[in-house]
């Protein structure tokens, strides 16, 4: 079964990009959304490969309704994170959603998660794809 992949990202779309790139290399015929809390979020993520984007606070609450994996920040949970870019009814939308939630403990924007020693994106974004890899059963 196909597994349909939300990655949510705002400011540049960084670490979207790179979900993107990562996620397409694991699970090539997954469904991969990428939505933006910004345009330019969600066109790095499109440029990175993702099936289809949009943007917004819409988005992420419809998104968040339907997808199997969302993958993220931290911040997504976390109202007024990503410099304000997060609001209480996108953090409400992943935190309600069904699926199974693979958050990034970006330590910034005041948010910082202890018992997480400071690693590198890429760092992180290898231990999000074995948690993916585990939960789709790749």
């Amino acid at each position: 079964m196909k597994k349909n992949v939300l990655i949510i990202d705002g400011q540049g779309g960084m670490l979207g990009k790179q979900m993107v790139e990562a996620v397409r290399k694991l699970i090539p015929d997954a469904e991969i959304t990428a939505v933006g809390t910004n345009s330019m979020a969600t066109a790095a993520m499109l440029k990175a490969g993702a099936d289809r984007g949009a943007t917004g606070e819409n988005s992420v609450i419809v998104c968040s309704r339907t997808a199997d994996i969302i993958v993220g920040p931290v911040g997504i949970v976390i109202a007024d994170s990503l410099l304000g870019e997060i609001t209480a009814d996108m953090a409400a939308a992943v935190g309600r959603s069904q699926a199974y939630k693979i958050l990034l403990p970006v330590n910034k924007c005041n948010n910082i998660i202890i018992g997480v020693k400071g690693k590198t994106t890429s760092e992180l974004i290898g231990e999000a794809i074995e948690k993916i890899k585990e939960i789709s059963g790749v």
